[in-house]
């Protein structure tokens, strides 16, 4: 080669070079969001602390980019000042780009005061259970009636519906926030909302309360909830009511879902959309999956039972028979318990089937079933077939918000039921709505 064609030869090598080394420090950018992802993830299963799993993610994906961006620069011929710069320059646009997109906190619902009525049990771990309470009006009984609600984490306000004529027929009402919702106490170690821990709670109420044995009357996962305390207590139960009751056992029918937010449409679909793919959320839902401390370090119980509550209400109208009266009443701003809902739920997925040792006792039990509840038929089935002593009611022209719809119908079948009226219960296997 001549000297002349040699030196022809170098801008284009020099140009390859830099090209090279450019495409090299943008690899190392985009490997760099990868691996401080990962380490987002690895820390968090650790170290559930925010600052701390954030801040590693930040170091190393600054470190991921320095290093390749050294390769980088090394073979378009330059020093380490230019990936240095590029490294801290691309660290603080990821910051700032995260923060943007992950670190905006959802909106919360304004603190109110605690409701005339409402009143707390205090617990032996230190921990406090909202209630309400209303004392029988006639001649009183020794068994009192306890509401358990839904959810989990989903708290009414109040006291029940029907509560009067319960009242009128002898017996002391109440309902209480479960652990982890309304105005009950959150738990700072959030794997302890557990099936165990809500069973072992209704015990200590039933203590507090001074009750040999009670009334339970659950709705949907509280119908979940009262078979599940049925099963560990059954010398404490003097009757059990499951109203539209969610899943005995989740691992009873796997080929079903009791998942209603399928059926949304209109502005609320779009709403619900909106809530549940926020990058905030998602982010919050793959931390739960990876460790639940450390969402719950990142998105505290204020900020998450907010959402949940929004959540929630997209779906009021879902607990009705279409074409019903619409749920268009006021909400009510009792809070919503996220995190009790989560774990508590993933929790129940592990827990044994209740159901061989329901089978052996004699407690009576009443069963309503709405006419459009969204929980599979065969799940209120269980319920049925599990207890001996049992009476499965059909109520039609409901939906799981099963008293929204059919009041008077809902409380004369417990009034019968408690009174000890014989009740012409539904005993056929396939869904009474078809």
């Amino acid at each position: 080669m001549t000297t002349s064609e040699h030196h022809r030869t170098r801008p284009s090598v020099r140009i390859a070079r830099r090209f090279f080394g450019v495409l090299i420090v943008a690899i190392g950018c985009l490997v760099a969001v990868v691996a401080g992802a990962f380490a987002i993830l690895l820390v968090a299963a650790e170290l559930p602390s925010a600052v701390l799993f954030l801040g590693a993610g930040l170091v190393v994906a600054f470190v991921v980019a320095l290093l390749i961006g050294r390769a980088g620069s090394a073979v378009a011929g330059r020093g380490w000042r230019p990936a240095l710069i590029v490294s801290v320059a691309w660290s603080a646009a990821l910051a700032l780009l995260f923060g943007l997109t992950f670190l905006q906190p959802f909106p919360v619902q304004p603190s109110a005061p605690v409701p005339a009525g409402v009143a707390f049990w205090e617990l032996p771990d230190g921990s406090r259970l909202a209630y309400t309470t209303s004392p029988a009006t006639g001649p009183t009984k020794p068994v009192p009636v306890v509401f358990l609600h839904g959810g989990p984490g989903t708290p009414s306000e109040g006291l029940p519906y029907g509560t009067a004529e319960l009242n009128a027929a002898g017996y002391d009402v109440y309902s209480y926030d479960q652990i982890g919702a309304g105005r009950s106490t959150r738990l700072s170690d959030v794997t302890g909302y557990t099936v165990e821990r809500n069973v072992a709670d209704l015990e200590a109420v039933r203590e507090l309360i001074g009750a040999e044995r009670l009334i339970v009357i659950g709705q949907s996962w509280g119908g979940s909830l009262a078979a599940q305390y049925l099963a560990a207590h059954p010398d404490r139960v003097e009757k059990v009511v499951f109203t539209s009751p969610g899943e005995i056992w989740p691992a009873a029918h796997p080929d079903t879902d009791v998942d209603p937010w399928g059926e949304l449409t209109g502005a609320d679909r779009e709403r619900y959309d909106e809530l549940t793919s926020d990058p905030r959320f998602l982010l919050q839902s793959v931390l739960l999956e990876n460790n639940p401390q450390a969402a719950h370090s990142l998105i505290g119980d204020a900020e998450a039972d907010s959402r949940l509550h929004e959540i929630a209400v997209t779906g009021r109208h879902l607990a009705s028979c279409p074409g019903g009266p619409p749920a268009d009443g006021e909400v009510h701003q009792n809070p919503q318990g996220f995190y009790t809902n989560q774990m508590t739920n993933a929790d129940f997925e592990t827990v044994p089937d209740p159901r061989p040792a329901l089978q052996n006792l004699d407690t009576p039990a009443l069963v309503l079933r709405a006419e459009c509840d969204y929980v599979p038929w065969v799940d209120t089935r269980d319920y049925r077939d599990a207890l001996p002593a049992s009476a499965l009611i059909y109520l039609p022209g409901a939906g799981h918000g099963i008293t929204d719809q059919a009041g008077p119908a809902y409380l004369e079948a417990i009034l019968g039921f408690l009174a000890g009226d014989q009740l012409r219960g539904y005993d056929g296997e396939e869904d009474p709505s078809r």
